[in-house]
């Protein structure tokens, strides 16, 4: 015949042996409320007595505080998810939840309904939300509950702190590398037009090209091997004489050197070959890829720690990007 199992302690037993209300009991261990000193002693000396121990996710509902942390990725689609850039964050943000007992959750937000961020605030268990590829419409979606409970790893508001790598400036040093390597016919691969991100790009590239007296040669991208696949070859059909070719992220830089192989171009002595990013698989292709550094973990750290600490911050934080020469550019 089987055992029973030992009754649990319950916060019931604590007030009862302490001579309280189930109330003032739960105060006194959440650390919260008003209770008398001789209660406090008395709910303190019960609990140690009986080896109560409370639940923490009962007790971060209880005052509000939730049990876990959103990374809401905005996105046309869910597939946005797929994102390696996703996972990194994901993966920083774990690490920073962890050390306070604080789940991860991660949710796609719709580009044509912000309104669900109503959800988010409504729901106790959220402490709080990371926000990714954040835009403005987004931004002027934002609850009124959430203040305070928000960060944005991109664009940010009065409400919303911001914290980001200066993509821009970034741009400006890939280019301007190019053009100082005697490259004079340069090409870049745009990210999606919905992404603030790639506005601050596209705008240093035109910047740079403009003050040179170079011309513009954009191709839209999405940010994908395929993407820089696709743009390589639109480049190569409109502009057979380009001989530089700067991809908004690592991934389509991989994918242009993909097509350019495969046109039997050679890098970078025919065309440089630079990305934006520095992913792991960049050092390891042939050539080895030239890119500017996104401290993805480091920016993920920082905002994460700064909702969950509700900590006053600036409302927007910019991370440098370094050049990282390789053999493609």
């Amino acid at each position: 015949m089987a055992r029973p199992l030992p009754q649990q302690t319950t916060l019931e037993d604590v007030a009862r042996a302490a001579g309280v209300s189930r109330s003032t009991a739960s105060r006194v261990l959440a650390g919260y409320g008003a209770a008398s000193p001789s209660a406090r002693d008395r709910v303190a000396t019960a609990a140690a007595q009986l080896g109560y121990a409370p639940n923490p996710a009962a007790r971060a509902l209880a005052t509000g505080a939730g049990v876990r942390l959103v990374v809401a990725v905005a996105g046309p689609a869910p597939d946005v998810l797929h994102d390696p850039y996703v996972d990194r964050v994901v993966r920083a943000a774990a690490e920073v939840c962890a050390l306070r007992e604080v789940g991860v959750s991660l949710e796609w937000l719709p580009l044509h309904a912000p309104e669900r961020l109503r959800r988010l605030a409504e729901d106790r268990s959220v402490r709080g939300v990371l926000i990714l590829n954040t835009t403005e419409r987004i931004l002027a979606a934002m609850p009124a509950a959430l203040d305070g409970r928000t960060v944005s790893i991109g664009i940010g508001s009065p409400a919303v702190p911001s914290f980001d790598v200066d993509n821009g400036g970034a741009a400006r040093t890939i280019v301007g590398h190019l053009y100082e390597s005697g490259r004079r016919r340069i090409a870049m691969i745009s990210g999606p037009e919905w992404m603030p991100c790639t506005r601050r790009l596209v705008t240093a590239y035109e910047q740079v090209m403009r003050t040179a007296g170079l011309p513009i040669r954009l191709v839209p991208g999405d940010f994908t091997a395929a993407g820089g696949q696709a743009g390589t070859l639109a480049i190569l059909d409109r502009w057979p004489d380009t001989d530089a070719v700067f991809a908004n992220s690592d991934a389509m830089a991989l994918g242009a050197l993909a097509a350019l192989r495969r046109r039997g171009v050679e890098v970078p002595d025919d065309i440089a070959v630079a990305g934006f990013d520095d992913v792991p698989f960049a050092a390891l292709s042939v050539p080895a890829l030239t890119t500017a550094s996104h401290p993805v973990e480091r920016i993920a750290t920082a905002a994460v720690t700064a909702v969950l600490d509700r900590a006053r911050v600036p409302p927007a934080t910019a991370y440098p990007s370094e050049l990282i020469l390789r053999e493609s550019a």
